[in-house]
């Protein structure tokens, strides 16, 4: 036997041999690993530079033949259109922002309804896009494929669940794009990604070929950059005739929930009131409060409500409507896939896991109330709107997250967008998502709501009033004058004594004005702050409440009424944790103060 033939027995028979050669073969495999990871990384990177990381799986579907004249050009030629990753491709996989729902189903039969509608009339589909997994969620996240870059905010979500759909049209990838809208789905990436985006009357569009996520409350909806398209596909998709006799439109201007927005209230004011007078057939914009219409409109609502004070009904009841369309939500997921999820033990993530985990142990015992729901708002909404009316509402109350935050709180995000969102969705009524540049350098949009099955007249409106509401958008200010003073004390004692007296009247907004003068002849009194705040309680106005009492404190830092409105005006505007902390400060200053220390036990329980 050779020597070295002898030197490797002898070796193999040390076990420290075995421990290097095992170290050796484990760092290859790391080290092969890591590489082909880094090759992954390099690839998702490219396809994020080239794509924005819209597209889950890139293909053709060419448009229909064009017809031989006399037969009029198709409406949609010569445009490009990409799918969320729910609609059915003939021989494709709809793998509904899943690789676990992919794999444990085959390929589509048959190709969706709308898609093959929008082929037949010249556009040209060019792929699939990323999604929330299993449509729930509403950032546009998604950990297994990539999430979408955002290209009005890269580093900030680009909201879902379709967010893909969106971002390929704001990065100019395609002309317009599907998603699906169940809670928020098309409404929230729109306005996030600052373009265009529809969610029709409930039924109005075909879900043949759709995954459905809630029958109830899901709708095809669609996304565009340019409203001449935008309208274009409305029609396709609506099969809506072209002309349709002209209409007067009320504008009517939901001034609760615009106090939700974190946008200044004049500035959406401004730009939706300059443009209306500058059109014709339009009535000068009325102002309402949506949310006392829906409480006293849905008698159903009241097993969903909280305990709330008098100045908080029209909130709570918005909070109540929110609370009813996720549980339908729920109970319609568990009907369709209980049994699937129970099958297959598939791992999600975090938040898909804890939406689907909820859905399923839901009891739907209150199904036929959440359906009495459903009828009651579709009903609330057409009295209210009528044949003619338009609904401006903030799409949603915040700006984009940012990407990877940790530790953040959604709680508050998430109460806010729904009660803006649960509207449409609950009542079955059409809305239009309409962009109007930017504030502190984020998108912002506003939404026009038309009754159910009014999506003629709302697409109508949009093509109306989009170029002047550019216009106006680009030229408005953040911000108004301030009114001028003159230190005129005695009057201004007078006016404060008038406000009072109308405040006792509930004339609440006699008493606005009251104080208003008061406050253009003394700046500095905090008493007329903190009164007219309670005014504007009263009239649902929390944000000039909040705005107020926040001056009244900087004048008078122990003003116990100044916290506890303060206080009551953040919690209607689901600003929670603030909330908290002024009733704690009036706690500290009034320390057996009744009405601060329910409210502090109440906040505790809710962020808790």
């Amino acid at each position: 036997m050779s020597k070295p033939v002898q030197a490797v027995k002898a070796s193999m028979s040390n076990p420290k041999a075995w421990v290097v050669i095992g170290l050796t073969v484990a760092g290859i495999v790391i080290l092969a690993e890591t590489h082909r990871r880094r090759r992954k990384g390099k690839r998702r990177a490219n396809a994020i530079r080239e794509d924005f990381g819209a597209f889950v799986e890139k293909f053709e579907l060419l448009p229909f033949p064009q017809p031989p004249p006399p037969a009029l050009k198709q409406p949609l030629a010569g445009l490009s259109f990409a799918i969320k990753d729910i609609f059915d491709v003939k021989g494709y996989v709809a793998g509904f922002g899943s690789s676990g729902w992919a794999e444990t189903h085959e390929a589509a039969g048959k190709t969706a309804v709308v898609v093959t509608a929008l082929l037949k009339n010249g556009a040209k589909c060019v792929g699939k896009t990323v999604m929330d997994e299993l449509a729930f969620g509403m950032t546009g996240e998604n950990t297994e494929y990539g999430t979408p870059v955002n290209p009005k905010m890269p580093s900030h979500i680009p909201g879902g669940s379709s967010s893909g759909s969106a971002v390929a049209v704001a990065a100019e990838l395609v002309d317009f794009a599907l998603g699906t809208d169940t809670t928020g789905c098309v409404r929230i990436p729109a306005s996030f990604c600052g373009i265009l985006g529809y969610r029709p009357s409930h039924g109005a569009v075909s879900t043949v070929g759709v995954l459905p996520n809630s029958p109830s409350l899901d709708t095809v909806g669609w996304f565009a950059r340019d409203p001449s398209i935008f309208c274009r596909v409305g029609h396709v998709l609506l099969q809506l005739k072209t002309i349709e006799p002209r209409r007067t439109r009320r504008i009517l201007f939901a001034n609760d929930l615009f106090q939700l927005s974190k946008v200044p209230v004049p500035k959406f004011k401004y730009i939706v009131t300059q443009t209306v007078e500058k059109l014709s057939g339009y009535q000068p914009p009325k102002h309402i409060n949506f949310g006392q219409h829906i409480a006293s409109s849905v008698p159903s609502l009241k097993g969903f409500r909280e305990q709330s004070t008098n100045h908080q009904n029209g909130i709570s009841a918005l909070k109540a409507l929110s609370s009813a369309m996720l549980s339908l939500q729920r109970c319609e997921f568990k009907t369709n896939y209980e049994d699937w999820v129970d099958s297959v033990k598939l791992r999600f993530r975090p938040h898909t896991t804890a939406c689907v985990q909820t859905a399923i142990s839901t009891s739907t015992e209150n199904i036929k109330t959440l359906y009495k729901i459903r009828s009651e708002m579709r009903a609330a909404l057409h009295d209210l709107l009528k044949e003619d009316g338009i609904l401006v509402i903030p799409t949603i109350a915040d700006p984009p997250l940012a990407l990877n935050m940790k530790k953040r709180s959604f709680a508050e995000f998430y109460d806010r967008a729904l009660t803006l969102l649960s509207i449409s969705s609950l009542s079955g009524c059409c809305q239009a998502t309409i962009p109007l540049g930017n504030h502190d350098d984020f998108p912002i949009s506003i939404s026009f709501i038309a009754f159910h099955g009014a999506d003629k007249f709302l697409l109508d409106t949009v093509s109306d009033m989009y170029s002047s509401l550019q216009e106006q958008a680009s030229i408005v200010s953040s911000s108004l004058p301030l009114p001028d003073t003159n230190g005129d004390m005695d009057a201004s004692e007078l006016l404060k004594e008038k406000g009072n007296a109308a405040y006792k009247g509930r004339q609440w907004n006699k008493a606005v004005n009251y104080y208003s003068e008061a406050i253009k002849l003394n700046e500095t009194n905090a008493t007329y702050y903190c009164n007219r705040a309670a005014a504007y309680l009263e009239l649902g106005c929390f944000r000039q409440a909040e705005e107020d009492c926040s001056r009244a404190i900087s004048l008078d830092k122990k003003n116990v009424k100044a916290y506890l409105r303060r206080g009551a005006a953040r919690e209607s505007l689901l600003c929670y944790k603030e909330a908290l902390q002024d009733f704690k400060h009036a706690l500290v200053l009034e320390p057996q103060n009744k009405y601060a220390s329910t409210a502090e036990k109440r906040l505790r329980k809710l962020l808790s």
